[in-house]
């Protein structure tokens, strides 16, 4: 086991050339096509995940992005043993997670923002305490770890309200509480924030890393706001209908997608709109602009002569260098991909 915030070079996430496929039932609408479909059905095999491998270690956490559809969630049931792999192998924490051995099932855990295990009639305690029973843990444990997620989350008294009581963003508060109870080593976090407001999510964040950071425990992460990617993971596995197409740091992901940087430029005086517009325009390519707001998109290599020559030239009171956002970062790898298979597609014909 890791210390605490140090990562270890023990996989605790193995996979090998994961392959999940479906055989889907296909028909067209109308009742004669439903009929023949009584005694002649037809099936097309669909294919979720095709030849995955990917390595986690201890401590670390990941950011897992695709598109919708490209397999992100199927391979987090696979993952934590909910399907069975089509072929390849599949190990966590030394374990085959379809086995569910129950060694297995006290090291990991799933939490998924569209479902709950909080019983609706009940408050969050009585789930708790179901917990506690189902995982065995010795009654001042389990009482200790709650208090400590208490704390962490500030949730206080809600865990003694029913949980149909709770807004949203509690009830997810309330849900991590019962999914951690019994100290996992493993985190599957799949949409964690959705739903959640601006503040509420930045608190999630922030118990996620703490969690990882006190326990040492291996986080992979799915979720469509990038904010929560980039605030929480250094690392990011990108796939795209099933094929892994990034592994690796995400600063370098964003360097080689889209290397320029943004220049936001606050101004202290308005300035005409015209005007400004012409003075930026032999500077840099103009992403927006209003009467006292610009945003440039820099190439890396010319950053310092831009700010210098916006300072010589504006009244700027205000100015920061960013990497691009990451959403058009993965729009755009995205449509790359999209485009080579289409290329693809044509040479094949």
């Amino acid at each position: 086991m890791a210390p605490t915030g140090i990562l270890s070079d023990y996989r605790v996430i193995d996979v090998n050339d994961l392959s999940k496929t479906y055989r889907v039932h296909k028909r067209p609408a109308g009742l004669a096509a439903a009929m023949r479909s009584l005694l002649h059905r037809r099936y097309e095999t669909v294919k979720a995940v095709e030849g995955l491998s990917f390595h986690i270690g201890e401590g670390e956490r990941v950011g897992f992005l695709g598109p919708n559809g490209a397999g992100k969630t199927t391979t987090l049931k696979v993952l934590s043993g909910l399907l069975h792999p089509t072929t390849g192998t599949v190990r966590v924490g030394g374990y085959v997670p379809q086995q569910r051995d129950p060694r297995f099932l006290r090291l990991i855990t799933l939490v998924m923002g569209q479902k709950q295990q909080l019983l609706w009639d009940l408050p969050p305690v009585e789930t708790y305490a179901m917990n506690r029973a189902i995982y065995d843990i010795p009654r001042a444990e389990a009482d200790a770890t709650v208090n400590a997620l208490i704390e962490l989350l500030d949730i206080g008294d809600l865990v003694r309200k029913p949980a149909r009581q709770l807004s949203l963003g509690e009830r997810m508060k309330c849900e991590l509480v019962a999914a951690l109870l019994h100290r996992p080593r493993v985190l599957f976090l799949d949409e964690p924030t959705i739903g959640l407001d601006v503040s509420m999510q930045a608190k999630m964040r922030e118990f996620i890393r703490d969690y990882n950071q006190r326990f040492g425990a291996a986080v992979l992460l799915t979720s469509h706001y990038m904010d929560d990617v980039v605030a929480l993971c250094p690392r990011v596995i990108v796939i795209d209908r099933g094929h892994l197409i990034y592994d690796g740091d995400l600063k370098e992901l964003v360097r080689r997608v889209r290397p320029e940087k943004r220049v936001t430029i606050r101004l202290s005086a308005a300035i005409d709109h015209a005007q400004l517009q012409a003075q930026l325009a032999t500077m840099a390519t103009v992403v927006s602009i209003d009467a006292a707001q610009a945003i440039l998109s820099v190439p890396a290599a010319r950053v310092s002569a831009v700010v210098r020559d916006a300072l010589a030239a504006l009244p700027v009171a205000d100015l920061t260098i960013e990497d691009p956002p990451l959403e058009e970062v993965m729009r755009e790898l995205f449509t790359a991909q999209r485009r080579e298979r289409e290329v693809a597609a044509e040479a094949s014909r």
